[in-house]
């Protein structure tokens, strides 16, 4: 039996089961609703299992996938031979066995579930709430600093910790028709990766972990924490799970916003509506933009530009139309001067997008199984499927029962510049709004945010006591031509003073990934690249060039004549100067005679 074989049932029902809660169905029809069957039993040799499976109504198609033999292993992990589901239909039964051999050696396939866990530990030393990048980054750092360190990281999702970006960025742009099944991607330099931190190997099962002599990390997958104890130091999962511990890090991030005149259209519109954030997130869209005419996005950010791009590309292959839009004049106005906006939106455009700005959504109805969106100024535009992209809400819901302080600026769990909220309470990534000792306070919603704040959080877990220091980047891909990194505030209202230079072959995303052994620019990640000033002998170029002049660059963004934010457009390996110069706080005379610190002018 192959890992990725579908098992049939007899009348060829294919069996199916659903990613996240395991009950199993008949097949659906492409955004048809059945309800699921009786609730299956499941039975470990001669000792039954009971298991918490929710109860659904109805199940839609986009959430059901042929079953694995891997998710099967996921729920038996390798303490049972034969596994056995009884539909409580006729002749419906089927059974599996196989070696414990045979069980480990399928659940070590790279890319697959973290090992299961059938029993949840009573107490933890470190307990981690979030499976994403900032959970990870503090395992890794407080096994760095502790190596007999036990740590317990609990996730609503059904994986374990993953990168993001790749998600809106590379994954888009694989020739292989099984990426969505192997979420492996070709990065930038030409070297392959798994979007998964680690392989299933990496982690230990979490009722081993009490028992582990050298300790380890356990990943408890489809669990949320509902309810923290904050006195007693324990947390309760929504299966009414109790788990104490002595140190706790909240990195819940947060979940995608949704437009308001969505959420009042119905289910017949939010059916045909994707918020993207997760791995099944981008599953759902892959299939959907493969059997569709026509979508739109919703959203001229980071992610809905992102997302453009990469639909775009797949426009002529699959005739897709993609429409793109957004309330700003031009992409990424909230972010980039104007003159560069307007730039980002010809590129977009010419990725096959059909750009729409000044867009304010009015009203969608769903008519004759097409969406019709309503803008204010009497445009319509149909469509088959919308993606909103209309930014995070940083997920606090943790704060009420544990008596978190949530910031009413910025959102987020409010910490102190050693990201503690309360004693042995932590928090990192999306859901932190920590001070800035340079730039006051804030709250940052990207990857390397969510890597230095999950590093610095495991030190602090371990007795470093140290303070929110590092000025955190992020960067954006326009496809593989053209990428931009950015550090410290980068508002589109303050001054800004542009600096730049004609491209070279070389001035790609592609040659941002030589020193990474990530696959995705975090610059937190890659060795510094030396601090020193590097006088160019061709005169730095006026501000406000020509659009066609805009191959790569620095833009300075000032807040009382003190450069506070960065932009380095096409210009890559060159972050700690950025940061030095946010750091120094210095006014600067001629910011022409700065930017050659970033040797823009060299071939």
């Amino acid at each position: 039996i192959h890992t990725t074989a579908q098992l049939k049932m007899d009348f060829a029902h294919q069996l199916l089961v659903h990613v996240r809660d395991y009950y199993v169905t008949l097949p659906l029809c492409y955004q048809n609703h059945h309800p699921p069957l009786s609730r299956p039993q499941l039975s470990l040799q001669s000792r039954p299992l009971h298991l918490l499976w929710r109860v659904v109504s109805t199940v839609h198609d986009l959430c059901m996938e042929p079953v694995h033999l891997s998710w099967v292993l996921m729920i038996i992990q390798d303490h049972a031979l034969t596994v056995s589901l009884f539909c409580f239909l006729p002749f419906s039964f089927f059974s599996l066995s196989l070696s414990r051999a045979r069980c480990r050696s399928l659940m070590q396939t790279p890319g697959g579930p973290a090992p299961a866990s059938l029993k949840v530990p009573s107490h933890t030393p470190y307990l981690l709430i979030g499976g994403g990048t900032a959970s990870f980054a503090a395992a890794r750092s407080i096994r760095a600093r502790d190596p007999g360190a036990k740590v317990l990281i609990v996730t609503d999702e059904p994986d374990p910790p993953y990168m993001r970006p790749p998600l809106s960025k590379e994954l888009w742009f694989s020739n292989d028709p099984s990426v969505t099944e192997t979420l492996r991607f070709k990065q930038w330099n030409g070297k392959e990766r798994s979007i998964y931190f680690q392989p299933p190997s990496f982690y230990i099962n979490a009722e081993e972990l009490d028992g582990a002599e050298n300790g380890g990390v356990a990943v408890l997958t489809g669990k949320k924490v509902v309810h923290m104890d904050v006195r007693g130091n324990k947390i309760k999962l929504d299966d009414d799970t109790e788990i104490s511990y002595d140190k706790c890090l909240i990195a819940t991030g947060g979940v995608p916003r949704n437009l308001q005149v969505i959420e009042r259209a119905g289910e017949e519109v939010m059916k045909k509506t994707t918020l993207f954030r997760k791995i099944e997130d981008f599953k759902s869209l892959d299939k959907v933009s493969r059997n569709i005419k026509s979508i739109t996005i919703i959203g001229g950010g980071f992610l809905g530009s992102e997302l453009a791009c990469a639909l775009g590309r797949r426009s002529t292959e699959y005739d897709l139309e993609v429409v793109q839009m957004f309330p700003e004049k031009g992409n990424m106005g909230k972010v980039l001067p104007e003159y560069l906006s307007n730039w980002t939106t010809e590129k977009v455009k010419s990725e096959g997008v059909k750009v729409i700005s000044e867009a304010l959504v009015k009203s969608v109805v769903c008519k004759d199984d097409k969406l019709e969106i309503k803008l204010k100024d009497g445009r319509l535009v149909k469509t088959d499927h919308i993606v909103a992209a209309v930014g995070l809400e940083p997920n606090v819901d943790l704060a009420k029962s544990a008596g978190l302080e949530v910031d009413s600026d910025f959102g987020g769990f409010r910490v102190n510049a050693e990201l503690q909220a309360r004693s042995n309470i932590w928090v990192a990534g999306d859901a932190a709004c920590f001070y800035d000792i340079r730039l006051g306070r804030r709250r940052v919603e990207h990857h390397d945010h969510a890597v230095v704040s999950g590093r610095l959080a495991g030190e602090n877990m371990t007795g470093a006591n140290k303070p929110y220091w590092h000025q955190s980047m992020f960067w954006s891909d326009l496809g593989p031509d053209v990428g931009y990194e950015a550090i410290g505030i980068v508002d589109s209202s303050l001054p800004t003073v542009g600096v730049f230079a004609k491209a070279t072959a070389k001035d790609t995303p592609k040659a941002a990934t030589e020193k990474s052994g990530t696959g995705i620019r975090s610059e937190s990640e890659t060795e510094d690249t030396a601090i020193s000033p590097v006088a160019s002998l061709t005169p730095a170029p006026n501000v406000g060039q020509h659009k066609d002049e805009y191959g790569k660059g620095v833009i300075f963004y000032l807040r009382d004549k003190v450069v506070v934010g960065i932009i380095l457009w096409n210009v890559f390996n060159r972050m700690p100067i950025a940061r030095k110069i946010i750091k120094d706080g210095e006014e600067h005379a001629d910011l022409n005679e700065v930017a050659k610190l970033f040797n823009i002018h060299d071939d």
